[in-house]
């Protein structure tokens, strides 16, 4: 192959290769952090109201949604720290609060979640 024509199918490759879109165990992972939000009885605070489940799961899925169109939300991790940790807009930090326990940052309890997901899917042994 010629030096050229690698360089053209380089080129056309690329740009292709640089729009990495989440693997299906992140996309599994970020539905479970989802399901998770709607199946609990916790509210979901954000800029100082708080929303029910319903309500900040859609909201989530608006931000991942954004992020997906831009290549931001490869992973769990990237989806709670860009979509579920804060508001973009304000930059205040979103809270979770579950009945019976205290309100904590809406980060510690996704990571919590994804935390438990990841312990659920190790194989048995």
């Amino acid at each position: 192959m010629s030096k050229r024509r690698l360089i053209v199918l380089l080129a056309l490759l690329l740009p292709g290769a640089a729009h990495a879109a989440p693997s299906a165990a992140a996309k599994r992972e970020i539905q479970g952090l989802m399901d998770a939000l709607s199946a609990s009885s916790c509210e979901f605070q954000r800029n100082g109201k708080w929303h029910g489940r319903e309500e900040a799961r859609k909201h989530l899925q608006r931000k991942y949604d954004y992020l997906l169109k831009r290549d931001l939300a490869d992973t769990a991790e990237q989806f709670i720290e860009r979509a579920a940790s804060k508001s973009s807009i304000s930059g205040r930090a979103y809270q979770v609060r579950c009945p019976g326990q205290p309100a904590q940052p809406a980060a510690t309890w996704f990571k919590a979640k994804l935390d438990a997901l990841r312990g659920s899917a190790a194989p048995a042994r």
